[in-house]
């Protein structure tokens, strides 16, 4: 159970932040694609060394990167978009994925690379998710600005320099990144649960970046240890306990939240008077 929390985490302050970024540029359902696109890459190191974490993660950055790369060149060489491209790869490496494992393994390994094992988090497993946090943090610090300009306006980025292209890109490589260090703890079918929910649900509590992050990061590790509990006392499945608890924390926000919650719209708003 430390070993898990110390994973989560760790996965919450990397992933989260990506996760909104992906939000504010409208790209949330692409993570779910590029979580299931990093299956056959780590099937292949399934395949090679067995469940080695270390070959798993680096099959699974491998084709996670190259989807992307390939349906951004799709994108720009051909009259597809660069959404309807990804998601052409990703059906086709989820299924390519499945296949393989399928052929070489057993429904157990299958089940395990799919949905993760959060509490057989090992020395390695921790080394992992916290390089993965510390380069994602330095990343976004790094291209906090461009990534900033290009959510707001990326028109006038593209005009002023070339830095949407490598900025663009860059952010990618994070995100394939922070859903390679989730597959290690939550698995591929899980991974993106927690880099978008928690970022979603910061929307009813902050109006800004600078509230945005800090909130997301909070209401990740809110419902990674809510999580951990309710699977440790009820006996039930760790990752997903971990994401139902940060959806359960989504729909209180929705009602509650102070941001545009339900209860709060329904408040008649008081007007100013001269």
């Amino acid at each position: 159970m430390r070993r898990a929390l110390a994973g989560c985490v760790a996965l919450s302050v990397g992933a989260a932040p990506v996760g909104v970024f992906l939000t504010l540029r409208r790209m949330s359902l692409m993570s779910e694609a590029m979580s299931h696109a990093i299956l056959p890459g780590a099937a292949v190191g399934f395949l090679w060394a067995g469940l080695s974490l270390p070959a798993m993660t680096l099959g699974g950055l491998v084709a996670g990167l190259a989807v992307a790369m390939l349906s951004g060149l799709v994108a720009r060489s051909t009259v597809l978009r660069e959404d309807a491209s990804l998601a052409a790869f990703y059906l086709i490496s989820l299924a390519g994925g499945v296949l393989l494992i399928s052929a070489r393994g057993s429904s157990i390994d299958l089940l395990h690379i799919l949905f993760g094992t959060v509490l057989a988090l090992d020395d390695d497993a921790l080394v992992l998710l916290g390089g993965i946090s510390t380069v994602t943090l330095i990343g976004l610090a790094v291209a906090y600005r461009p990534l900033v300009m290009e959510c707001v306006d990326p028109l006038f980025l593209r005009s002023v320099g070339r830095a949407s292209g490598p900025v663009h890109y860059a952010f990618l490589a994070l995100v394939v990144l922070n859903l390679v260090g989730g597959f290690a703890a939550l698995g591929t079918l899980l991974a993106v649960g927690l880099m978008l929910l928690p970022a979603i649900t910061a929307r009813f509590w902050a109006v800004d970046l600078s509230g945005l992050l800090p909130a997301s990061v909070v209401l990740a590790l809110m419902a990674s240890v809510a999580g951990l509990l309710v699977s440790y006392y009820a006996s039930l499945p760790t990752g997903p306990a971990i994401v139902l608890a940060a959806g359960a924390l989504y729909l209180a926000s929705m009602l509650l939240g102070p941001r545009g919650g339900l209860v709060w719209r329904l408040i008649p708003a008081r007007h100013l008077e001269a």
